[in-house]
């Protein structure tokens, strides 16, 4: 029974969505000092983003299962229908903030004096959509904390590469949020739920989430230029382009059935691809000048 309960929990969460922060925190441990990072900070950052993000997610189901009940696409998440009690996933999300915990004290002292700021950020973007538009920019924002996080906690002080890195993956989450928000268009408009479809309509939720995905690439770009990275770093960065613009190529004001398919496949292959290509550039150098 416990072991099936816990089955739902991870389903409800959607772990495998860890996908999109982890390698790049990944990576930014990786270019701290552009070597394969110790056992023990490898094991600690993993811990660390896999507690962050599933009380984060705890939250957010926490938060919306109400809204969640009424809305024909979320109706049968765990909460809404009763195959787990609230009680029991604010135990998981106490779990969860202990294990982030134990992982930034186990990793530097900046990293566990910054822990309740993360909790903050973790925590208030579940809430967003009730009163503003932005609420894709709070939930990028919230992943854009992974590869700071993991500088700070190997390096114990902060530089601007991982803080550019962070701003990518923020500006890259947010828009494909956007474009994950487009299939609650109807719904957001008719409960008041704040998004950027419900606010500005579907065609220019679009335009500004193929804005956003330019963005992010630069910023990528951007990393690999101020810290001098090699050939294979900026493959990635390019493979990485070509999923973005795929992706607006696959979703569009009139079809948007393979939101699904832009929003988890081709969004965890990204975060895959950058963080394989990092790997090579790391382990077989190959500056471009």
């Amino acid at each position: 029974m416990a072991f099936h309960k816990f089955r739902v929990f991870l389903e409800m969460i959607k772990v495998e969505h860890t996908l999109f922060a982890l390698p790049f925190a990944y990576i930014a441990a990786l270019l701290t000092e552009q070597k394969i990072p110790s056992l023990h900070n490898i094991l600690w950052i993993t811990l660390a983003m896999v507690g962050a993000r599933t009380a984060a997610m705890s939250i957010n189901r926490l938060v919306d299962r109400h809204i969640d009940a009424k809305n024909p696409r979320t109706a049968g998440r765990a909460l809404p229908k009763g195959m787990l009690g609230v009680n029991e996933v604010w135990l998981y999300t106490m779990l969860s903030f202990g294990l982030l915990a134990v992982s930034a004290y186990n990793l530097s002292t900046l990293a566990l004096q910054l822990f309740p700021v993360a909790v903050f950020f973790l925590s208030f973007y579940s809430f967003t959509k009730r009163f503003t538009w932005t609420c894709h920019f709070w939930c990028g924002l919230a992943l854009g904390l992974a590869p700071l996080g993991a500088w700070v906690a190997i390096t114990g002080s902060f530089h601007p590469a991982p803080i550019i890195l962070g701003i990518g993956v923020l500006l890259w989450v947010a828009g494909f949020d956007i474009i994950y928000a487009c299939d609650d268009f109807d719904f957001d408009r008719r409960e008041g739920i704040f998004s950027i479809p419900a606010k500005f309509g579907i065609k220019s939720a679009l335009r500004l989430s193929t804005i956003l995905h330019i963005l992010a690439p630069i910023c990528f770009l951007s990393v690999g230029l101020i810290l001098n990275l090699g050939l294979f770093y900026f493959i990635g960065v390019v493979i990485a382009t070509g999923l973005l613009a795929y992706q607006h190529m696959l979703v569009v004001p009139e079809d948007l059935s393979r939101a699904g398919l832009a929003f988890f496949n081709l969004n965890g292959t990204l975060s895959v691809t950058m963080f394989a290509f990092t790997i090579f550039d790391i382990l077989f150098p190959f500056q471009l000048l």
